[in-house]
């Protein structure tokens, strides 16, 4: 079914009422305040409400979606959002909910931050993270086990997989060709996959692409709105004010980071503790844990590194003010192409989604990065569990352990898993 204009109309299943604007626009709202858990819990709400629960959106467009945003630079889940409000509202709708996504988290995050600064040399602070950090580990191997078993649905994609983490891991090869690998051998198996494989099933109607003028307006539009903060800062600020070369370093992230915040936090981490300075190697493991207990998109874990370079370098503004300045551009930068990436990418990725290829390379880059995810977990664990100290922390690992299978077999929620783990951090701390 086409709109007045020719377009594809976003249809929900057979036998499902399409929502209004105004439901959707609640729905939004109420994702964005209870999403918590990271991009693997946040997909699966937005399966089960979307797909299973509300019927608004059938599952081969969701999966399409979903292996599409994990090709894209950025946070995956977000771009899920905003490419799902996009189907059901278009511009408007894909607008609305990339940005409510973000935005509670966001504020929220902000206001820990500063919290953080304030309070953060404080013993009990360290024994509370002191107990947060190994559950946020446990939280990382859930999203591996839970994106693994979506995305690897046969022993190729498995061995994909495990190729990827080997690369990444052992081999330090960068991210960026891990996806372009993951694309290539995904195109090459393709012509062998099933349909179901593929991702493709049944007759897939097309849409009409849009106009070229209009796809020009887009992407010109968008990239101004992108730049213009970071213009701003370099004329009012200059080029070497810390603002403004955290706005140059996440846009640069925002273009050359693959497979969401999992993938993109140790080059992160590596060039915001070890090239610029902005902060210590422990202060980015407790932005971490911060943002794992905020809802929206984990990669939220960037303002907090944004706040926290701007407030250790403040001039000309007091702490709180630079800190603040730091966190909104990092905030954009880090989002505002996402929204580009989906309003011109997702009308021509809707015309080839019945085209087997191209779906035979999205599963593959589905699978790649549960690799990357896994190497993230290790590279987390590493410096939870075997701390500089020596030896294994047992705490850390009984902690861990305990939420793992907690939220695996009895389906723990992360908010009580992380309370928890942040209490017991108090008490082991307090007696060790």
């Amino acid at each position: 079914m086409k709109d007045s204009r020719g377009h594809l109309a976003a249809v929900p299943i057979a036998g499902a009422r399409a929502p209004s604007f105004w439901e959707a626009f609640r729905f939004w709202l109420k994702l964005g305040l209870v999403s918590f858990g990271g991009p693997a819990a946040q997909i699966s709400i937005m399966h089960q409400e979307l797909v299973e629960k509300k019927r608004w959106i059938s599952e081969d467009r969701f999966l399409f979606a979903l292996n599409y945003c994990m090709l894209l630079p950025g946070p995956e889940a977000q771009q899920l959002a905003t490419y799902l409000g996009w189907l059901l509202h278009k511009t408007t709708g894909g607008l609305v909910a990339g940005t409510l996504f973000v935005l509670p988290g966001a504020v929220l995050l902000w206001a820990l931050s500063w919290t953080y600064v304030l309070a953060g040399h404080q013993s009990w602070v360290g024994r509370v993270f002191y107990g947060l950090k190994p559950a946020v580990l446990a939280i990382v191997l859930c999203a591996v086990l839970r994106l693994g078993s979506k995305a690897l649905k046969n022993k190729w994609m498995t061995g994909l997989a495990g190729a990827a983490f080997v690369a990444i891991y052992f081999l330090k090869v960068p991210f960026p060709f891990v996806i372009l690998a993951a694309v290539g051998a995904g195109l090459a198996a393709g012509r062998g996959l099933s349909a179901e494989e593929a991702g493709v099933s049944g007759s897939v109607p097309l849409p009409s692409l849009p106009p070229v003028l209009r796809v020009l307006r887009t992407a010109v539009l968008g990239v101004v709105l992108w730049m213009l903060p970071l213009v701003l800062a370099g004329i009012f600020l200059g080029t070497k004010s810390v603002i403004f070369q955290q706005g140059v370093f996440f846009s640069k992230a925002a273009m050359l980071t693959f497979g969401g915040a999992y993938a993109v936090l140790p080059y992160v981490a590596q060039q915001a503790v070890e090239a610029f300075g902005w902060l210590a190697a422990a202060q980015m493991f407790d932005g971490l844990a911060l943002a794992e207990t905020t809802p929206g998109p984990l990669i939220l874990v960037l303002e907090f590194v944004g706040f926290l370079g701007a407030w250790n370098h403040p001039a000309p503004f007091s702490p709180l003010l630079s800190g603040t300045l730091g966190a909104l551009i990092t905030v954009w930068c880090t989002f505002a192409p996402s929204f580009v990436w989906i309003f011109l990418g997702a009308p021509f990725i809707e015309r080839l989604r019945g085209n087997r290829l191209l779906s035979g390379a999205l599963s593959a880059v589905s699978a790649a990065v549960v690799g990357v995810i896994l190497n993230l977990a290790c590279w987390f664990g590493g410096g939870i569990l075997f701390p500089q100290t020596g030896g294994v922390d047992g705490v850390a690992l009984v902690v861990s352990s305990s939420a793992f299978l907690g939220m695996v077999r009895w389906k723990w929620g992360v908010i009580p898993v992380l309370i928890g783990a942040g209490v017991l951090g108090v008490l082991c701390k307090g007696l060790l």
